[in-house]
């Protein structure tokens, strides 16, 4: 099993922290838990 990631908060700094983990190690797996019903997004 990979390794993991998981962020509390889909805000636009929980989206910044995956991003970058993502570039930075490919293989990680990223989970981002949010309480409401949507994760951030721009208008």
């Amino acid at each position: 099993m990979g390794k993991r990631v998981v962020i509390i908060g889909g805000g636009a700094g929980g989206a910044s922290v995956a991003a970058e983990a993502k570039r930075t190690d490919p293989s990680l797996e990223i989970v981002i838990l949010e309480k409401g019903n949507y994760v951030s997004f721009s208008a």
